[in-house]
């Protein structure tokens, strides 16, 4: 069976989840706890030299890193498939992938680590920066849904990426402008899969 090294509060973790739910594939998960530094214990460390979550264990072969895992996920179960069959629509898909990983994820983990402090040692600047950072993106998300459902045409590995971050904006009470109708429209939809709520921990 599959195994899966993951955090519940990790989005990165939830990513892979997601992926593995919507393949409808069996796994075992395995808490790493980020907040006891288990990530960097020895024995992790032989699964993760990074000592970071997500890894997967498939049958003895270890992955890590969430794109590359789900990637991996996409080319070793293909069915039901989480990429487009066309090339272009495959490199749309990695495009946006790497844009939530890159742009839009570290500042929701930006937040996270700063609410995680007590309350008078949160600094503020840090927060409404990152905020800000995360509202620039929805810009990005706004044009690549024109005149489609998902980020790259179908449902794909693109989608599952941010969806791991929905409960953040909620949770850190960020809205999403009414003018971005089509990202306020693409929410919904993602947060009705059964994966979102099943993923949740």
């Amino acid at each position: 069976m599959i195994k899966l090294y993951t955090f519940p509060l990790s989005t990165n973790s939830r990513k892979v989840r997601i992926a593995l739910l919507e393949k409808g594939l069996e796994f075992e998960r395995i808490n790493v706890d980020l907040s006891k530094r288990e990530q960097k214990q020895p024995e992790y460390l032989k699964i993760h030299p990074f000592g970071q979550v997500p890894a997967l264990d498939d049958e003895g072969f270890i992955v890590y890193d969430s794109t590359i895992i789900n990637e991996y996920l996409e080319d070793e179960y293909p069915y039901p498939p989480l990429m487009p069959k066309d090339s272009e629509g495959r490199a749309r898909a990695r495009m946006m992938e790497d844009f939530r990983d890159t742009h839009f994820n570290p500042p929701c983990v930006k937040i996270i680590y700063e609410m995680r402090k007590p309350e008078g040692e949160r600094v503020a600047d840090v927060i409404a920066t990152a905020k800000a950072d995360i509202n620039k993106c929805f810009d990005r998300i706004e044009g690549a849904l024109q005149g489609k459902e998902y980020l790259a045409g179908s449902f794909s590995l693109a989608d599952i990426a941010f969806m791991a971050n929905f409960d953040l904006l909620d949770r850190f009470q960020i809205a999403v402008d009414p003018k971005y109708a089509n990202t306020i429209a693409w929410i919904a939809r993602l947060k009705a899969r059964p994966s979102f709520a099943a993923s949740a921990s």
